[in-house]
């Protein structure tokens, strides 16, 4: 497969993936997919990525919430408002 045909079907399959991976997809572009896929190692790399991106994200379950901001960062970030503010152009 020449170069810009690959880099063609490689785009087609990333732009499939997320269905192909919820079995989505009808059984002859899952094959297709799968064929490109057995024989290119970005495709690989790319699918085993997502595969394990969307394995974490269905088993995470934060523990806790964040702490509320501190008295000294709120006022950092205050000021840093009213910096910008000062600093912007006004338009008559």
């Amino acid at each position: 497969m020449e170069s810009n045909e690959r880099t063609e079907k490689c785009r087609e399959v990333f732009s499939l993936l997320s269905e192909y991976l919820n079995l989505e997809l009808p059984p002859d572009a899952c094959q297709e997919m799968e064929a490109h896929i057995a024989g290119c190692q970005p495709c690989i790399e790319f699918a085993e990525s997502l595969r394990k991106t969307v394995e974490l994200c269905r088993h995470y379950q934060p523990t806790e919430l964040p702490e509320p901001l501190g008295k000294n960062a709120r006022e950092q970030l205050l000021e840093a408002y009213q910096k910008m503010l000062g600093g912007r152009k006004t338009f008559s």
